[in-house]
């Protein structure tokens, strides 16, 4: 007979992936701010400025923190469901 294990299983909540994919969005994003000048920016984006040849490094290390906080959100989101029977006794 093999031992016992108690080795839990890593659940994937919808949560995960959103915040998985809403970091890999910000690199996007932010990879377009390194690259694209402040006039060639949408206007909707934070930036736009008409006309403007600067680009704008810190908006894009902005949007690389907010993508490794939503990274570190997805890792947190991985971890093993509570079973009444593991919650901590008063």
């Amino acid at each position: 007979m093999p031992p016992e294990t108690t080795a839990r299983k890593v659940q994937f909540r919808p949560l995960t992936y959103a915040l998985i994919g809403l970091g890999v969005l910000c690199v996007a994003v932010a990879i377009y701010y390194f690259v694209t000048p402040a006039g060639s920016l949408p206007s909707f984006f934070p930036g736009h400025d008409a006309g403007s040849t600067h680009h704008h490094t810190k908006h894009g290390l902005a949007m690389l923190g907010v993508a490794v906080v939503c990274w570190i959100g997805a890792w947190m989101t991985t971890g093993p469901s509570r079973k009444s029977s593991d919650a901590p006794s008063s």
